[in-house]
């Protein structure tokens, strides 16, 4: 069975609004292997000057507690906050230089994010609740004009997951390695010779894209945002995806969506058939499993709401295959879904530019450009079940 994406640990952004985390988790039972502590190498070749200050952020699975890591791999946790939030202690790690490296440790038992900040460090806030989450799409952010941004991961019995993502914004590139028992290593997230710059390049083309890319005041271009964070913002069109949605919602009253949302299950199939705004499942027995009432852009840039997907084998499951087929555009003309053809991707009326241009230069195609890109694959993860050391490679800007 494919990973399935947990979400389990609630961040607060500066709004005091809870939003989750992304981590991965494995189904089934496993033996606990690889070192108790993993080392994870991160090294500079971004051709820039400014110092880099890393951050080991997230959750001990062990206990539910939020909280940081040191340079040692040693965990704890995050004293009380307040309302209004109060500073975080300063939990930065000193980070490699251009052209040099720099390791850090992850205690196994242990999911949340790497940050990577560049010339500054992350102003990080907490609330009785927990650790607020920088979130530089919200103009009052703090960490608005840092150039940062984080990769993801979890190290539990099962092994080693750790994602280079563009979920919500594309700012520093980055690829991750994992290196097993074995010795064998792999590697994913490399951005394509001057990447960083053709994605901004893209963007800025595209009508109503160029509010995307955020420069600071002094010129630096610090970030492109994921649509769902950019029409939060106001700076994409909030109902961008609504005329796609509905034709391809439609599409269901007339005909039927097959979903198989388990490569290693083909048998296993749920049906699909729209009636008003709400599509509704069967199973191959006929009994109803699942309805979803018509999604919100906003559902589909986040994957959330309408599209809320539980950890569960069914609805979550089918949910997921949604969100992604209509990121991706196939929905309403491919009926078996989820389709893994990537030439037939982002040819809809209004494609998701963001995802589609990710995608178009990365090294390996493979990217985290939405919360359900791992549907077919096609996310830029690497994994091990008996890892022996990590690396994250802050690549060249261009």
């Amino acid at each position: 069975m494919r990973i399935q994406k947990k979400w389990f640990v609630h961040l607060l952004t500066a709004l005091a609004v809870s939003v989750p985390l992304v981590v991965l988790n494995t189904a089934g039972p496993a033996a606990a292997i690889g070192p108790s502590v993993l080392p994870v190498t991160v090294t500079n070749t971004t051709g820039r000057a400014e110092a880099v200050y890393l951050y080991v952020l997230g959750t001990d699975l062990n206990t539910g507690r939020l909280g940081y890591v040191n340079a040692s791999g040693t965990f704890a946790p995050w004293p009380a906050g307040s309302i209004p939030p109060s500073p975080a202690p300063d939990v930065a790690i000193g980070g490699p230089g251009n052209g040099g490296s720099a390791t850090i440790r992850f205690p196994r038992g242990f999911s949340g994010r790497v940050y990577f900040s560049l010339g500054e460090k992350l102003k990080l806030f907490l609330t009785p609740d927990g650790f607020v989450q920088p979130a530089p799409w919200t103009s009052t952010d703090p960490n608005r004009n840092i150039l940062f941004d984080w990769s993801e991961f979890t190290y539990d019995a099962g092994g080693l997951w750790l994602n280079s993502t563009q979920v919500d914004m594309l700012s520093v590139p980055h690829a991750v390695t994992v290196t097993g028992a074995g010795g064998s290593t792999a590697r994913t997230g490399d951005l394509v010779a001057g990447g960083r710059n053709r994605v901004f390049d893209a963007l800025k083309a595209q009508p109503g894209w160029a509010g995307t890319v955020y420069s600071r005041p002094d010129g630096t271009v610090l970030r492109a945002l994921a649509p769902g964070k950019a029409s939060e913002a106001g700076l994409l069109n909030a109902g961008y995806l609504d005329a796609y949605i509905t034709s391809a919602w439609n599409a269901y009253i007339g005909r039927t969506l097959t979903v198989v949302p388990f490569a290693g299950q083909p048998d296993l199939k749920y049906f699909g058939r729209t009636s008003g705004t709400v599509m509704r499942f069967t199973d191959a027995a006929g009994r109803s499993v699942a309805s979803f009432s018509k999604p919100s852009s906003a559902s589909v840039w986040n994957c959330d709401r309408d599209l809320f997907a539980p950890n569960d084998n069914v609805v979550g499951p089918i949910a997921r295959t949604l969100c992604a087929a209509l990121n991706r555009g196939t929905l309403g003309t491919i009926d078996t879904q989820p389709s893994t053809n990537a030439a037939a991707f982002y040819r809809n009326s209004t494609p998701n530019h963001y995802a589609r241009i990710i995608h178009q230069n990365m090294v390996d195609g493979r990217a985290y450009a939405f919360a359900f890109d791992d549907v077919g694959n096609f996310e830029s993860l690497v994994h091990d079940g008996d890892p022996r050391s990590a690396a994250i490679v802050l690549t060249p800007f261009g």
